[in-house]
C-alpha cells in the first residue's frame, strides 16, 4: 500500500495486523515490559517490519531502540520511519547516500474528533480543507490534512533535530493527484546540507487507511 508513495531506493514493509511470534531484542522488549498488550503488539509489529525493510538494504538485524522525542535510532548509514494506527503498522527505509531524509504516517481514514482541526491546522489550511470537502467529499481531508503535518515532522526532525509545531508548516493538498506541499514557516530548515522552504509529499486514501509520505533524495 505503501509502495506507490515512495521512489525505487526506499525498501518498505507493513502489515495490516499483528502476526504472532514476533520477534524483540531484549532492550526493545525491556521498553514495552510494562505497556498495555496493544502497545506491545504495535511496537513488536513495526520492528518486525523493520527488520524485513533492512533486510532488504542488506543490514542485519540489531535493536531499533527510540532516540530524542521518540525517534528511531536507525543503524549508521540508514534513515528510515515507522507508522501505526488501528490496521495498519508500516516501516520505511534507506540508505543515507540515496535517501537524506524521510517521514510516513498512518491515520484511519476517518475525520478528526470535533475541535482538532482548529487546534492543528493554520486558517488558511481550515478553508482549504473546506474547499477540499466540497470537491471530493468522501475523503477526511482534516484527518489528511493531520497525517500529512505528521510526515513533516518525521522527515524534518531527525534530520535537523528543530521540532516543528503543527503551525510551522502550510500543507496544501492536491485532490485528484496524490500530492501535497508543505511550506515551511520557519527560517533556514537545513536537511542534509540544503536550505528548504517547502517540502513535496504524496497521499493516498484507500482500504480504510490514509497515508503520507516525503521524501527527500540526495542529490549529490
Amino acid at each position: 500500500m505503501i509502495a506507490s508513495l515512495l521512489p525505487p531506493a526506499v525498501a518498505f514493509a507493513e502489515e495490516f495486523g499483528d502476526p504472532p511470534g514476533g520477534f524483540l531484542f531484549a532492550e526493545e522488549a525491556e521498553l514495552v515490559a510494562r505497556s498495555v498488550p496493544l502497545r506491545r503488539r504495535e511496537f513488536t509489529t513495526v520492528r518486525v517490519c523493520a527488520r524485513r525493510a533492512l533486510a532488504e538494504l542488506g543490514v542485519g538485524p540489531s535493536p531499533l531502540l527510540p532516540g530524542a522525542r521518540g525517534a528511531p535510532r536507525w543503524p549508521e548509514g540508514v534513515v528510515g520511519s515507522m507508522t501505526h494506527c488501528v490496521g495498519y503498522r508500516g516501516t520505511v527505509v534507506a540508505l543515507d547516500r540515496h535517501i537524506t531524509a524521510i517521514g510516513i504516517d498512518a491515520e484511519p481514514a476517518e475525520p478528526l474528533a470535533d475541535g482538532l482541526l482548529e487546534a492543528i491546522a493554520l486558517p488558511v489550511e481550515q478553508a482549504h480543507v473546506r474547499r477540499l470537502a466540497r470537491a471530493r467529499p468522501q475523503i477526511a481531508w482534516d484527518r489528511l490534512l493531520f497525517s500529512a503535518k505528521e510526515s513533516v515532522y518525521k522527515t524534518t526532525f531527525p534530520a535537523t533535530g528543530v521540532r516543528l509545531d503543527f503551525s510551522d508548516a502550510a500543507i496544501t493538498i492536491d485532490p485528484f493527484d496524490g500530492t501535497f506541499r508543505a511550506r515551511l514557516l520557519v527560517p533556514g530548515l537545513v536537511v542534509g546540507g540544503r536550505w528548504y522552504d517547502s517540502l513535496d509529499g504524496r497521499w493516498s486514501a484507500t482500504g480504510g487507511l490514509l497515508l503520507t509520505a516525503i521524501t527527500i533524495a540526495d542529490d549529490g
